[in-house]
């Protein structure tokens, strides 16, 4: 399997069967590598995989993420083999451990610790598996220990809503031969009061999360620069606007940083897909 340079990552629970099928072909034609989605509250993970592996022909497909409470670790294990010997080994399993309101609140599991957690969970999908550490599993890692969890018991991370200093000290982790998937959130919007608005608004349901405020609070961001919607300087850094060249030069930043990968998340009006298909199409030679 060979993870190129850009994918895009988008929410999948707002499209139909038809509209997936459309995107996975624009993603595809467009030439990024693969098309990563998430597991939230609509489609099943391993059910959406198969379909957008249907609807592509050379495309990578990859979870970002599968909720580890969703499924048990054979089933995991299973689900990564079969789709990979149907679907020509274009399915990277991309696992994490969510976050409560969707483990406890709507799953009714009990949210552990989430690096042990995690740890277990690994080594039991590993067991057994013919292509061992090397299968294409790659975790959802935001702090230190996870990530060093992610070097020793995957093929690497797909960390979300982080800025080239997180992606600097995520490679230093990691090291060489690791993939280091970094989403980072687009605009094509050159005035930034309309930028920032819907850079706020696709950050609101993420801002309510302990992990992600813990990490930015990591990543250098004040308490301040998290509360009221955010701060310009903190919107700024989450969600990428401006004509193209300014956008492509902040995804090189990630390069620069040590990512091998970077799937770029299109942030536009509600059903706005036709914005959508014109930033995918403009930033496709990032």
């Amino acid at each position: 399997m060979k993870l190129g340079r850009l994918g895009v990552w988008y929410s999948t629970d707002k499209l139909d069967g038809e509209q997936l099928a459309e995107l996975a072909k624009t993603v595809e034609n467009n030439g990024y590598s693969a098309f990563w989605y998430p597991e939230s509250r609509g489609y099943e993970s391993m059910s959406l995989g198969t379909y957008l592996l249907s609807k592509s022909e050379k495309l990578v497909i990859g979870s970002s993420i599968a909720n580890i409470y969703a499924r048990d670790p054979y089933t995991s294990r299973r689900a990564l083999l079969s789709m990979n010997e149907l679907y020509d080994n274009r399915f990277i399993l991309g696992l994490g451990v969510s976050h409560v309101p969707m483990v406890e609140g709507l799953r009714g599991h009990h949210y552990d610790k989430p690096v042990t957690t995690m740890r277990a969970y690994l080594e039991a999908l590993h067991k057994d598996l013919p292509t061992g550490a090397d299968a294409p599993v790659v975790v959802a890692a935001l702090g230190p220990k996870m990530l060093q969890l992610s070097a020793e018991k995957s093929m690497g991370a797909v960390p979300y809503n982080v800025t080239p200093r997180h992606t600097a000290m995520a490679a230093k982790t990691l090291g060489n031969r690791k993939i280091l998937a970094v989403e980072q959130k687009v605009t094509l919007e050159t005035d930034p009061v309309k930028a920032r608005a819907l850079g706020r608004k696709e950050l609101s349901r993420y801002m309510v999360l302990p992990n992600y405020r813990n990490n930015w609070l990591r990543q250098g961001f004040s308490e301040a620069d998290l509360s009221g919607g955010g701060s310009d300087k903190f919107i700024d850094a989450m969600c990428l606007w401006g004509d193209a060249a300014t956008v492509k030069k902040g995804l090189r930043a990630h390069f620069d940083a040590g990512a091998t990968h970077v799937c770029l998340q299109p942030v536009h009006v509600d059903g706005d897909f036709a914005a959508r298909d014109a930033m995918l199409a403009a930033l496709a030679d990032t």
